[in-house]
């Protein structure tokens, strides 16, 4: 089994914190990094397919926030993102980890 890493950028719109929900948002936007979401264990031959399937679980698009994909890739089953590592390498732990889904268990997309 593999491991499906969807990473995304994250926005937030920082002119909608004073908006009173009349007329157009204010637009303005400001990145705040991103998240390498994990599918798990997914078999390999079907990337494409369960990356399509699964890529509305983790975008967003609203006044308020956006998420989008900017990168997806194929690793081992214990791969770690940049993120977990500096955990693992400063704090001894992963305190923090990616967000996931477990292929196997959450039926929705079969």
């Amino acid at each position: 089994m593999s491991m499906l890493v969807i990473s995304t950028q994250v926005l937030e719109n920082y002119g909608a914190h004073d908006w009173n929900g009349v007329g157009e948002c204010p637009q303005y936007w400001k990145a705040k990094g991103g998240r390498d979401h994990k599918v798990l264990g997914i078999d390999a031959n079907r990337a494409q397919e369960i990356f399509e399937s699964v890529v509305g679980r983790v975008t967003e698009d609203n006044d308020y926030f956006q998420e989008y994909v900017v990168n997806w890739f194929v690793e081992s089953d214990d791969y770690l993102s940049l993120f977990e590592k500096n955990q693992l390498e400063y704090e001894g732990r992963i305190d923090y980890p990616e967000p996931t889904i477990d292929w196997h268990i959450d039926k929705t997309f079969d």
